[in-house]
């Protein structure tokens, strides 16, 4: 069969999910997923509404069933569904009765394998109990910590004889390693559902299914440990808290000119006020690229200036925060070197030599510790725990790409936030 673009529509608000729909189906999609979502948000009046919009089109319910199937499936046929989506880990039964309700109610079964241990040997079970296509879908939370599904794809796609659809952060990129891998259904979600015109973005994978060929796009990547930096350079520090469930920020402190940007490493430095020392000696630690975080309990005198100001800039240092007084900012404004300060001040301190440079410390509830990643902006400044780093980051980019695409249908409807998400549907009662 000819590989089959499958648009997952994983929305709240059945209008927003039809213009995408819209768009991908311009562009060339094949099917349409209703997807877990939109359906427990809109129940199978979405199923119903699509139906309705889409007459002609392949409908997948994406129903993640896991137990009464037959009531599942029927549900979704009755609605106008194509095709009933059942979880790989449901029971046999519950496979087994989805699989002679789809062929009771003219519907077909596709048996999704997401977080499903030993799939290599489920798939052939399930292919024995009749299944029309079998799924390789790596979830979305885990695609925050970089997952894919190629490398299962491929030992799955060698198992099976019927068709194998795959979901999981594919991009006009990644998406013939999904067709070279064996795949004949790609399914895509965020790359259509968050682009600025999901149109465009479906004329460039399907150009890159064709062409079997890399398409380059900035959209929907995720990112290791190793592109942290250049994602956070594109983030900003509300797209960071926001993803990170709200996550606390450093306040009190503030930037010293507008349109800043500090991105970096933690070098961290705890000293007594006013005392320059190890504020000083802390840049010969730091490497390039680092910021230097200094706690010095919030008061002047100023430990840092002009000076260390130039030292910090031959060393390539990202930037520096000073809990406690700085001076000379007229000169560092000229240098434009990022510096969150908490106050400013004439008087500088001595260089006693008094505290730590790399140990853990604290600075308005928020605990920072050496080579974790620090953000900083016109909002203010976020930390970013190393360890977890990857999975901050991939959940801010996802922030990113989901207000680009609601501020491009609130400015090509004219319309407003509140409209464009339903505000007055989802506000608690």
């Amino acid at each position: 069969m000819a590989v089959i673009l499958q648009v997952a529509l994983d929305f709240v608000d059945l209008h927003r999910a039809v213009k995408v729909a819209g768009e991908a189906i311009e562009g060339g999609a094949d099917w349409l997923e209703i997807g877990t979502p939109l359906i427990k948000s809109e129940g199978m009046n979405a199923v119903r509404h699509f139906r309705k919009l889409f007459p002609n089109a392949t409908l997948v319910a994406d129903m993640k069933t896991m137990d009464a199937g037959r009531t599942e499936v029927e549900m979704a046929a009755k609605a106008g569904a194509n095709i009933a989506v059942i979880m790989g880990d449901a029971p046999d039964s519950t496979i087994r009765e989805s699989i002679q309700a789809g062929k009771n109610y003219g519907i077909k079964i596709c048996v999704d394998f997401m977080n499903t241990s030993k799939v290599e040997e489920r798939v052939s079970d399930i292919e024995k109990l009749g299944a029309d296509y079998i799924a390789v879908h790596t979830a979305i939370d885990d695609q925050m910590s970089g997952k894919t599904p190629f490398e299962i794809l491929k030992h799955v796609c060698s198992k099976v004889k019927i068709p194998v659809a795959v979901a999981g952060g594919i991009n006009s990129e990644n998406v013939i390693d999904a067709v070279n891998a064996g795949a004949s259904i790609i399914i895509v979600g965020g790359y259509l559902s968050k682009a600025k015109d999901a149109k465009v973005a479906t004329e460039s994978i399907k150009n890159a299914i064709k062409e079997n060929r890399r398409v380059s796009t900035p959209l929907f990547k995720r990112v290791t440990h190793e592109g942290i930096r250049e994602a956070l350079i594109k983030l900003s520090t509300a797209n960071i808290s926001d993803g990170s469930h709200r996550a606390g920020s450093i306040t009190g402190l503030y930037p010293i000119y507008q349109n800043i940007k500090l991105v970096g490493n933690a070098v961290t430095v705890r000293t007594y006020p006013g005392d320059w020392a190890k504020p000083v000696e802390a840049i010969d630690i730091a490497k390039e690229g680092d910021v230097i975080v200094v706690d010095a309990g919030g008061i002047g005198p100023a430990l840092w200036g002009e000076l260390a100001t130039h030292s910090a800039l031959q060393k390539k240092i990202s930037g520096v925060i000073i809990n406690g007084a700085i001076r000379d900012i007229a000169e560092i404004k000229k240098l434009n070197f990022p510096v969150f300060t908490k106050m400013i001040m004439p008087t500088a301190g001595e260089p006693k030599g008094f505290g730590e440079i790399n140990v853990p410390i604290n600075i308005s509830g928020i605990q920072i510790n050496p080579g974790d990643w620090i953000i900083g902006d016109d909002d203010g400044l976020m930390v970013i725990p190393s360890a977890e780093a990857d999975i901050w980051v991939n959940h801010g980019m996802d922030c990113l790409e989901k207000e680009n695409r609601i501020r491009e249908e609130i400015l090509s409807e004219k319309s407003s936030l509140g409209k464009v998400i339903d505000v007055l549907k989802w506000e608690k009662k």
